[in-house]
């Protein structure tokens, strides 16, 4: 009997630390594969091209598989590094602030743009509009980006205000494109009278050619202010934090490989940052009633 008995725990003995192995292994490979994403300022398929060589650069630095996958709207990618479902997100400013106060404080900003540190607004509407002013809007059709966007909503909205611009009571309708590709499409389709987005979004389209300035074109740029950052979780080792940052500081515009990267990304060069850069987007937002 005791024999048995003894057999039977050796057993569920050996049961256990074959399921722990196992339970080990699949966190092994879990952790094995890094995983990024962004704010979708852009439709998907933009996000993949612009990211993609920054994902293949990232996986010979931290010598793992990192993928990069879109999410489908602004607040997917705030949750998604909450609740570590991803590893590093790329962050407009309001939408680091909106994860940071849904977190407790445990979002980590890692590097910025250069760019980030004086970013721009710009308003558009078409040329023969007769819209040349912030206040000739009053009236009219307005389109914002995506309701969490920084530079499509929150600071555009900032800076109506300051002027005296109410956008509920002085617009005749307010839309959210979503994109800011969405939003330059919704003026040159007459959708809208007049909208607001990234500076930077609107001179690609511009450098392309794929609007055209005699017909659509800036009558209001804002004065500059802090944006996007790339941004992991707290909760991320912090070996793992500091290889991250240092692999986005190290690319380089004088080495080829790095300098499409950095042009895909819109970007001269990667900078540190930190949380104390975004406090004044989040005053903006508090003033403004979205937070």
């Amino acid at each position: 009997m005791q024999a048995t008995f003894s057999h039977t725990k050796r057993a569920l003995l050996t049961c256990a630390v074959l399921a722990a192995g196992t339970a080990f292994t699949g966190l092994a490979q879990a952790q094995s594969v890094f995983r990024v994403t962004t704010i979708p300022e852009e439709a998907a398929t933009e996000q993949v091209r612009k990211f993609t060589p920054l994902a293949n650069y990232l996986e010979k630095a931290l010598g793992m598989k990192v993928e990069f996958t879109p999410v489908s709207d602004y607040p997917a990618a705030v949750e998604t590094l909450v609740n570590k479902k991803v590893d590093l997100v790329w962050f407009g400013g309001f939408t680091f602030v909106q994860a940071n106060l849904r977190s407790g404080g445990k979002i980590v900003p890692l590097a910025q743009r250069e760019e980030d540190t004086r970013f721009q607004s710009v308003f558009i509407a078409k040329t023969d509009s007769g819209i040349k002013t912030l206040a000739d809007m009053k009236g009219k059709q307005i389109s914002f980006g995506s309701q969490s966007s920084t530079s499509g909503h929150l600071m555009p909205r900032s800076y109506l205000l300051e002027a005296n611009i109410n956008p509920e009571k002085d617009f005749r309708r307010i839309a959210y494109s979503g994109a800011h590709d969405a939003t330059i499409a919704s003026v040159v389709s007459g959708k809208v009278d007049a909208a607001a987005l990234d500076i930077t979004v609107w001179r690609k389209f511009v450098n392309e050619n794929k609007v055209d300035t005699k017909a659509v074109n800036v009558f209001f740029t804002t004065p500059g202010y802090f944006n996007y950052n790339w941004s992991v979780h707290a909760d991320m080792p912090a070996d793992m934090q500091a290889k991250v940052k240092a692999a986005l500081l190290a690319l380089d515009p004088a080495n080829p490989e790095h300098a499409e990267i950095l042009r895909l990304n819109r970007a001269t060069r990667y900078i540190a940052t930190q949380p104390s850069n975004y406090k004044g987007l989040e005053a903006a937002a508090r003033s403004a009633g979205l937070l």
